[in-house]
């Protein structure tokens, strides 16, 4: 039996969408994938990938701080 992930099938929903030209999209289809990558961001956050993400760039934004300072 085939199982895919609900995370894996959005990411691959929201690139083939955010391939398409800009020109052909309604603002009904922008505003369709803005919640279809929240809906993805929320399935993430709790996985050990979604917290290696965050600290990856909570140590980016360290660095670009003690950088400007």
């Amino acid at each position: 039996m085939l199982t895919i992930d609900v995370a894996v099938l959005l990411a691959v929903i929201v690139v083939w969408r955010l391939r398409r030209r800009t020109e052909a999209r309604s603002r009904f289809d922008e505003k369709m994938t803005g919640v279809i990558v929240l809906v993805l961001g929320v399935l993430i956050a709790p996985t050990p990938a979604g917290h290696g993400i965050l600290n990856i760039l909570g140590q980016l934004a360290s660095g670009v701080t003690q950088a400007s300072r």
